[in-house]
């Protein structure tokens, strides 16, 4: 299932105002695995999560979904693979409603109006946020949000899971159903967070991020 694949191969990225966010990553994650990005806040974790799915683009290196290169040309296919959750639940609800906004993104994939609804229903059901379908992300509390914006994600079955920070501003039972959710994933998870409590409980590996680069694996006998 080469389509479950996500490849960093030295990649470098500079922002606009000459700080140098990543530094000659390199990682690959095979079909199926879980894996946590850990570091401190400003080592790199956000910008390196933004290129899996080419929201940033590389300065130099390449990133390689399955075996399609992450480049301008291909980012409708990539997207359709790589599901990415944002670190801000606000930047990913925009839509009217809470199903709107969880049918964005089967609607742009043209699925007949039927799948979209299955889509939405499951997605929703699956976190907990059924009963918020009609509401407008004005209405809902901050944990509500990640949650419907987590149902977004779903909604397009990704091949692969990548999440910033999903933990965050969730209360007990949402995370209990988040851990639930991202342990019976069946293909490849990419998670940005400092809840190491969430890391242990699921037994995911780890790549340790500073200063842009990353440098060791929890399979490292540094880590």
């Amino acid at each position: 299932m080469s389509h479950h694949y996500l490849r960093f191969e030295k990649v470098h990225y500079r922002y606009p105002d000459g700080h140098e966010a990543l530094r000659g990553v390199s990682f690959c994650l095979h079909h199926g695995e879980k894996v946590a990005l850990v570091g401190d806040n400003g080592a790199g974790k956000s910008t390196l999560l933004l290129h899996t799915n080419g929201l940033l683009l590389p300065e130099s290196g390449r990133v390689v979904v399955g075996d399609i290169p992450v480049e301008r040309h291909t980012l409708p296919l990539v997207r359709q693979r790589v599901g990415l959750l944002f670190q801000s639940p606000d930047d990913q609800l925009f839509m009217p409603t809470v199903a709107d906004d969880v049918a964005f993104g089967p609607l742009n994939m043209r699925l007949p109006r039927e799948e979209v609804e299955r889509r939405v229903e499951q997605a929703l059901r699956s976190v907990g946020a059924w009963e918020l379908r009609h509401r407008t992300g004005m209405q809902l509390s901050g944990g509500e949000k990640r949650r419907v914006a987590i149902a977004s994600v779903l909604s397009m079955e990704p091949d692969i899971l990548v999440m910033d920070e999903p933990t965050s501003g969730l209360d007990r039972r949402a995370r209990q159903q988040l851990m639930e959710l991202i342990g019976g994933f069946r293909h490849t998870c990419f998670i940005a967070t400092h809840d190491m409590e969430m890391v242990h409980e699921l037994g995911l590996s780890m790549l340790y991020m500073e200063e842009g680069r990353i440098l060791r694996t929890s399979a490292d006998s540094s880590a």
